[in-house]
């Protein structure tokens, strides 16, 4: 669980509300008309604006904000030193049956066992995080299409509620509710964009580039192997990744 997602975004919206409940309540902020033209005009045009799978994966994928993988470096790190041993003592068919808890890095195992020369294995991997990329962005597009379409929306009930208002200027009844959808079709579309969608989607853009930049240690490390360069100098090369404090504390051990 990613602690800083949770409590940032209820912390945004405690706060919006508690404002509301100062100024004298929740129920005038709440407006049926506009939630169903912002809320709901918003949900369609994604909608129509992305496939299907893309359309219904998006909501899966906006869950990674808040239980996002791991990716250990400092452990990728150990484990690539400890297969680099392995391979130079007993030969790169001792790799064979590794257990790991990385599929991408399973795969990498195998085809070096395989005896996949390390241009054709390195292009094999560096093709499936390019696959991931893409997938990636499709799932983001998505979730930008909302941050993007619901202050729109937000226009078109402001534009709606100015109608409604200058209709019926006649009848001062009808003002209220034609001013509270053009104002808060507005605010809705506001908190789509910045409070709800905005934050999710840039958490989960640095998550994705998290994962591809472990991805890429791990075919570095793969391709030291493959060379049969020395477990020390795969440490160095992986090293970078790391803070400085933790560079320093692995030269000096």
């Amino acid at each position: 669980m990613d602690i800083a997602t949770l409590i940032g975004l209820a912390g945004a919206v405690l706060m919006i509300i508690g404002s509301m409940v100062y100024a004298g309540g929740v129920m005038p902020f709440v407006d049926v008309p506009s939630v169903i033209i912002v809320f709901g005009g918003t949900l369609f045009v994604v909608m129509a604006m992305k496939p299907m799978p893309v359309f219904i994966g998006h909501f899966r994928a906006m869950m990674k904000a808040f239980r996002p993988d791991t990716f250990d470096t400092a452990a990728l790190i150990d484990l690539m030193v400890e297969l680099s041993n392995i391979a130079r003592k007993d030969g790169i068919m001792a790799l064979e049956g590794k257990a790991t808890s990385d599929p991408f890095l399973e795969k990498g195992l195998q085809l070096l066992v395989d005896g996949v020369d390390e241009q054709k294995m390195v292009k094999q991997l560096k093709y499936e995080i390019k696959a991931l990329k893409a997938r990636h962005e499709a799932y983001q597009g998505a979730i930008k299409a909302w941050i993007d379409i619901g202050p729109a929306m937000g226009m078109v009930g402001t534009l709606i509620g100015l109608v409604l208002m200058l209709g019926n200027m006649s009848d001062p009844k009808s003002i209220g509710p034609a001013m509270a959808v053009a104002l808060l079709t507005t605010l809705y579309g506001a908190l789509i964009a910045n409070v709800i969608f905005g934050p999710i989607l840039n958490k989960l853009e640095g998550f994705s580039s998290d994962e591809v930049t472990w991805r890429e240690l791990v075919i570095e490390g793969l391709r030291g192997i493959a060379r049969g360069e020395s477990p020390r100098a795969i440490e160095d090369q992986l090293i970078c990744a790391l803070e400085m404090k933790e560079q320093q504390k692995r030269k000096a051990a």
